[in-house]
């Protein structure tokens, strides 16, 4: 199963929403996001309501 995240980095403060595999930790990005609205649409578009940060 996957989980809706924003990879976060630490370094450049780059943001990246995607998908994290719960069993294996591996994370698969989708786009970059660099607004809110961007966020937004990415929840819209997944059907995501919650997104955690991960670092």
């Amino acid at each position: 199963m996957h989980e809706a995240v924003i990879r976060c980095s630490i370094c450049t403060g780059e943001q990246v929403a995607g998908f994290k595999n719960r069993q294996d930790g591996s994370f698969v990005g989708v786009m970059v996001i660099k607004s809110d609205d961007d966020l937004e649409y990415f929840k819209e578009l997944y059907g995501v309501e919650k997104v955690r940060k991960i670092y």
